[in-house]
């Protein structure tokens, strides 16, 4: 990956962005594609939008979701001990012992989520996870009075942990999901905007908030931008870990290519498209499903304008919604230029559409 693309994905996974305070993470990928674009906007929510070339035709839109998930503050107690709920999906079990920050009004508050010591649990018991609501936070007040002054009930919370490589091109951090998306979009545009005069359609990128409470920013921008198409972006699910089952989930790996789905909100003409853009450029990718529904903002952007052509992809995810979530620099870089590909491929006026 080029040096300068690989400095903005860890910018903007190092950056904490959660569900209901995006702007932060916002700010960073607006920067980033503003000299790509022929103009940038935000709207009422905070959702971000770039386009390029916006007289070409068909306008494509490239969206993935900024929100990562977090926690809220609920209850301080007398003795400045945090209590707090989930903002989007969580496992508790993976809480215990964790270090937070706090985006406090006053900047980011350290603080470690709580665990009794192993000697102090009963042995002869069969241990239980805990309700998130038995959870706590220690930033080391005495009080609520104290706590109070530095913390306030809805504050969000995340977890501290940054982008890190693993092994060769495998890397983790805490919020893959789904900033891998809105990068994505980003090279899909700077790819776009680097093939000059080739160019005849009109590209949106878009980085979207809400995602994880329900898909709110992809109701508002699947509305507002009416692009003829949506390219959705999200992680997928990777199964090459011991513990997963492919028979229930599918057998899709990192670093073989970004995950193309059929079934349910997927526009069959759209994904047939793609897939004869990714063979005639010998572009890798694997096969999913969305039998019921994408789980995605794909859900969201299709129902729009009475329904705009729309393909969830997802780039393969290894231990997704946890703090060490992994992805492969292949999978990111295949998918930008397999999209770049599929929007330097389109007519002028071409249309997605199923034929009775």
């Amino acid at each position: 990956m080029r040096p300068e693309s690989l400095d903005f994905l860890t910018r903007l996974l190092n950056t904490p962005t959660p569900s209901g305070e995006e702007h932060r993470g916002q700010r960073v990928w607006l920067d980033y594609v503003k000299p790509f674009a022929h103009g940038v906007e935000t709207d009422t929510y905070g959702n971000a939008i770039a386009t390029l070339n916006p007289k070409g035709s068909p306008k494509i839109m490239v969206e993935g979701h900024a929100d990562e998930i977090a926690f809220q503050i609920q209850y301080i107690d007398d003795d400045g001990f945090i209590y707090f709920s989930g903002v989007g999906g969580h496992d508790p079990a993976l809480a215990r012992g964790q270090r937070v920050h706090i985006h406090g009004r006053n900047g980011p508050v350290l603080g470690v989520i709580g665990a009794l010591a192993i000697h102090m649990q009963d042995r002869g018991k069969k241990a239980e996870i805990p309700e998130l609501h038995e959870l706590f936070i220690d930033i080391g007040a005495p009080s609520r009075k104290e706590a109070g002054e530095r913390v306030a009930v809805g504050d969000l919370i995340t977890y501290i942990v940054g982008w890190q490589q693993l092994n060769g091109d495998i890397y983790i951090a805490r919020a893959c999901d789904n900033r891998i998306g809105t990068f994505v979009a980003a090279e899909t545009l700077r790819l776009c905007a680097k093939a000059g005069k080739k160019l005849k359609a009109s590209v949106v990128a878009a980085s979207a908030v809400g995602e994880e409470n329900g898909l709110y920013g992809a109701h508002m921008i699947g509305y507002s931008v009416r692009p003829d198409a949506a390219l959705v972006v999200d992680v997928g699910q990777a199964t090459d870990i011991p513990v997963a089952n492919r028979k229930r989930f599918g057998d899709t790996r990192l670093g073989q290519g970004p995950i193309l789905s059929r079934g349910s909100v997927n526009h069959p003409v759209l994904i047939k498209r793609l897939e004869d853009v990714a063979r005639k450029n010998k572009i890798a990718f694997q096969r999913g499903i969305d039998p019921r529904y994408s789980g995605t903002d794909a859900d969201a952007i299709f129902l729009q304008r009475g329904g705009i052509a729309t393909a969830a992809i997802g780039v393969p995810n290894r231990y997704m919604h946890t703090p060490v979530e992994a992805v492969h620099l292949q999978d990111l870089e295949n998918l930008a230029e397999w999209l770049t590909a599929f929007i330097l491929d389109l007519r002028p006026g071409e249309t997605f559409k199923v034929k009775i």
